[in-house]
């Protein structure tokens, strides 16, 4: 679906992606407007339940951005935040839903060329895919 605009929820630690995004806008980096930010304090404080419920709320995807390992403000919030989405993407790939309609990456405050590089990355696969089944398979 080459014209399809994706609607992206993204969860960003307020330390690094978020700062990333920042850099990203005042340095006037172009990236697709797709995504709407939700700033947490930590990446290991997005459960599950919130990806889930932006996924059955009509998200196309997700984006859940982190520091990077050994980084992490709060000492280890970010490995929480992954083992959280390997538990997430297998019980994904247990009632066979797609899991790469969920994407967990690591951008610094620094990395705004990262940032607005990934969000377009994303925005592009998403497009391709087209507009997720997710919430008409699973209506509650």
């Amino acid at each position: 679906m080459a014209n399809y605009e994706p609607k992206i929820v993204g969860f960003l630690c307020n330390w690094c992606t978020y700062a990333g995004a920042d850099l990203a806008g005042t340095s006037r980096m172009q990236y697709p407007p797709n995504m709407r930010p939700i700033r947490v304090m930590c990446s290991g404080a997005v459960d599950s339940v919130y990806i889930l419920r932006a996924l059955l709320e009509g998200a196309d995807g997700v984006f859940m951005g982190g520091c990077h390992p050994g980084d992490c403000h709060y000492v280890s919030g970010n490995y929480k935040a992954r083992r959280r989405m390997v538990l997430f993407n297998s019980v994904m790939k247990s009632v066979g839903l797609d899991t790469d309609r969920v994407w967990l990456r690591w951008i610094s405050a620094a990395e705004g060329r990262k940032f607005a590089d990934t969000i377009t990355e994303m925005t592009e696969h998403l497009s391709k895919k087209g507009p997720s089944a997710f919430k008409e398979k699973w209506e509650v």
